[in-house]
């Protein structure tokens, strides 16, 4: 994974963010291209503002973008990686997509629990990473960095998804120093644990395979048990579910794990 873009966005969690993808960049040998997008709904027309209103909103967010700028760019020009900057107008997320288009990674936020405002993270994961072809990874609240040489939970249910991100994870599960692949027994069957588990090991990559029962709890609990127990730095999981009308509709356990995930998910749909 070489390319790898970031979403760059004035809120709370971009500092988190941007720590996580300069130490991918630095580990993968990689290229950051930071993207930063002015939403499109900031041109609006101002009912009660007017044109004069409107300007002085469109002034204040772009002086608020070049600062945010200058401050990344601060900060990138003491990292040891190489990087860009691209800067644009419109939706964030159809920008997001359209930049993927040839990268490696994308890297995005956890959208917050709270209340939303101005300092909180978009609420975009979902919609990314179901138009994207690359994998999205979703930095959850106070992760600040991400070391690759530890122990990684790919969860697994026997579905295409699963399988595609076990694909798309692989530059990264070559530097874990064990996979530990999940199956939640009270989940739908699907294609056979052990098939994943020869799949990693033509690969060269270490792995165990446990058949983690539910207990009662709801998958994603159970799956972030799992990543506490066995002390992962990331879970690679298949992102389930489906668009309707450009509106995004997420599987049960896709959607609660983009909500309560407290380590690094990495999603492929």
């Amino acid at each position: 994974m070489k390319n790898i873009l970031l979403h760059i966005h004035d809120d709370d969690a971009q500092s988190d963010r941007l720590g996580v993808a300069l130490d991918l960049a630095r580990q993968l040998g990689g290229h950051l291209s930071c993207v930063q997008v002015t939403p499109a709904e900031v041109y609006a027309a101002d009912p009660f503002g007017g044109v004069f209103g409107m300007a002085a909103v469109i002034d204040t967010i772009h002086d608020q973008d070049k600062a945010l700028r200058l401050a990344t760019e601060a900060r990138l020009a003491r990292a040891d990686v190489t990087w860009d900057w691209r800067n644009h107008d419109g939706n964030v997320v159809e920008t997001l997509i359209e930049q993927s288009m040839l990268a490696d990674l994308v890297v995005v936020s956890q959208p917050s629990a709270q209340r939303r405002g101005a300092r909180q993270a978009l609420p975009i994961v979902g919609d990314v990473v179901m138009y994207t072809r690359c994998p999205l990874l979703m930095v959850p609240n106070g992760v600040e960095a991400l070391a690759l040489d530890g122990p990684v939970v790919a969860a697994w249910n026997g579905s295409a998804e699963a399988a595609h991100a076990l694909r798309q994870a692989l530059p990264l599960l070559k530097r874990a120093t064990g996979v530990h692949l999940v199956e939640v027994s009270d989940d739908s069957p699907g294609m056979a644990a052990r098939e994943a588990a020869q799949f990693l090991s033509r690969h060269g990559i270490p792995l165990d395979v446990h058949e983690w029962p539910a207990k009662g709890r709801r998958v994603s609990v159970a799956l972030l048990h799992a990543a506490a127990e066995l002390s992962a730095r990331y879970m690679v999981m298949g992102a389930y579910g489906h668009s309707r009308l450009r509106e995004t509709v997420l599987g049960g356990v896709t959607r609660e794990l983009i909500a309560t995930a407290t380590v690094p998910l990495l999603l492929a749909h």
